[in-house]
């Protein structure tokens, strides 16, 4: 379904009791609803929750939002940034913490626990920083304290390709950020690509995401003020994020609660859906109060 959240449409979706208590889940770069893994959503509905999923902008079904003067093509990106020049992001995260504000305004949602991985761990941290009184807690996935620099740029770059070029890059992505403790079979992961690639996957959307996300700076100076339940996980196994950074958000927020997880890569697949209900459910009803 589309809704309209600070002027732009985002799909969403609904599970559970409309009378539950509130859970929005975030979603990382270039990744859609399509990404879920199958009965994680719908776990959280079965205890209770009212399950609120969307795309963010720029993928998905949601609005494309290209800027004036912006170019989301990798090339370009890559030959502004060597000729010494910062490309000009079209948004940045603060403006998709917003829109999950704005999300929650549509659906009459004052308060909700907020679960953000990755990129949407950075979304996360953005609206505990900056609406906490929106909040219930924060669950902050495989996510870091600062963004900024090139890093792993050439990896995280989106070229436009066919349905069977998108379908490689994933199991490459598996392959190498996945979960070594918590596998899934090629099939799985070609079965997700094509759904996600049917969704909407366009290069240009997806990288302007990933300017959005350089472009948000050092949140550790802002973090020690979060005054909100918060519940760190990060996997043992990440490459891209290293556990060390889920660390280090868990000491920089007062009385956060922190677990790495062994045999966790950067991703969430079904094998490691009931250790993340288990210990989000566990965490939420003991800090904030019971679902039911």
């Amino acid at each position: 379904m589309q809704i309209k959240a600070n002027g732009i449409f985002l799909e969403y979706e609904e599970l559970g009791p409309a009378d539950g208590v509130p859970l929005v889940f975030v979603r990382g770069l270039g990744s859609t609803m399509a990404h879920w893994a199958p009965g994680f959503a719908g776990a959280f509905a079965a205890l209770g929750y009212r399950v609120v999923l969307f795309d963010n902008r720029d993928i998905g079904l949601s609005q494309r939002c290209p800027a004036a003067g912006v170019d989301g093509r990798a090339e370009t990106i890559l030959a502004q940034i060597a000729a010494g020049q910062a490309p000009t992001p079209a948004y940045r995260l603060h403006d998709m913490a917003a829109y999950v504000v704005g999300l929650m305004d549509a659906l009459g949602v004052e308060k909700a626990h907020v679960f953000g991985m990755s990129m949407g761990g950075g979304i996360a941290q953005l609206l505990a920083i900056h609406h906490p009184q929106r909040l219930l807690s924060a669950t902050l996935v495989m996510t870091r304290p600062g963004f900024g620099g090139q890093g792993k740029l050439d990896d995280l770059l989106s070229y436009p390709g066919s349905e069977a070029d998108y379908v490689k890059t994933s199991l490459y992505w598996d392959e190498i950020w996945g979960n070594p403790g918590f596998p899934v079979p090629p099939e799985y992961v070609i079965d997700m690509a094509k759904a996600a690639y049917a969704r909407g996957v366009e290069a240009c959307g997806v990288n302007r995401q990933l300017l959005a996300t350089l472009n948000t700076g050092d949140l550790r100076p802002l973090l020690p003020a979060v005054n909100l339940p918060c519940l760190v996980l990060h996997g043992a196994e990440d490459s891209l994020i290293p556990p060390e950074m889920g660390r280090e958000i868990a000491a920089l927020i007062p009385d956060a609660e922190c677990h790495v997880i062994a045999g966790m890569g950067h991703t969430i697949t079904p094998l490691l859906v009931p250790v993340l209900v288990g210990l989000m459910h566990e965490f939420q009803c003991r800090r904030v109060g019971p679902v039911r």
